[in-house]
């Protein structure tokens, strides 16, 4: 059992339980997995990107990705239907809980002037957000990045409303902007 497991079966439920006064245990929010999506325009016009992208995102989540293709044509962006556009990795259980330790604790202090994540969800209990550089992840190489390559975190949470997801992630480590910090 992972080290953030152990944490979350030990003190974060039952301190969820008393904040939010559950009254079945199944009611207590928890996560269920953590999409990391990448969208690579650039595919488009170099076949090596899509390579590059997918050895990246394979090093960082421990599972290989899966190729997203457009659904339509647009022909303003010179995009067929049937081309891969995307990459996106889907973690669950042991994986997904090492990748929320090192994410919280490695990878997000090192983003540079870093201050917390936007403490705003999606309205249903999961948050989403944003990074513009790979290069914050520690398990890639430096040397063999060629470009930098933003990239979209979804944590799923079985939490109803907003409120119990940021709370769910605040205690699990996710470093979010505290309430009276936000303008």
């Amino acid at each position: 059992m992972s080290r953030l497991k152990k944490k979350y079966n030990e003190e974060i439920k039952p301190a969820l339980k008393e904040k939010f006064s559950y009254e079945n245990v199944m009611q207590i929010p928890g996560l269920k997995k953590i999409i990391i999506s990448m969208g690579v325009a650039e595919a488009l016009k170099d076949k090596n990107v899509m390579q590059d992208c997918s050895r990246e995102l394979m090093m960082l989540s421990g599972q290989k990705p899966i190729t997203i293709k457009a659904k339509k044509s647009i022909s303003n962006f010179k995009l067929r239907e049937g081309q891969e556009i995307a990459l996106k990795v889907t973690m669950r259980g042991v994986r997904m809980f090492e990748f929320m330790d090192r994410f919280s604790n490695i990878v997000a202090p090192r983003i540079r002037d870093f201050r917390g994540f936007k403490a705003k969800g999606d309205g249903s209990g999961n948050y989403t957000l944003g990074l513009s550089d790979q290069q914050v992840f520690p398990e890639i190489d430096l040397d063999k990045v060629k470009r930098d390559q933003g990239m979209h975190i979804t944590f799923v949470t079985s939490a109803r409303k907003d409120e119990e997801c940021l709370e769910l992630l605040r205690m699990l480590g996710l470093p979010l902007e505290k309430k009276s910090e936000r303008k």
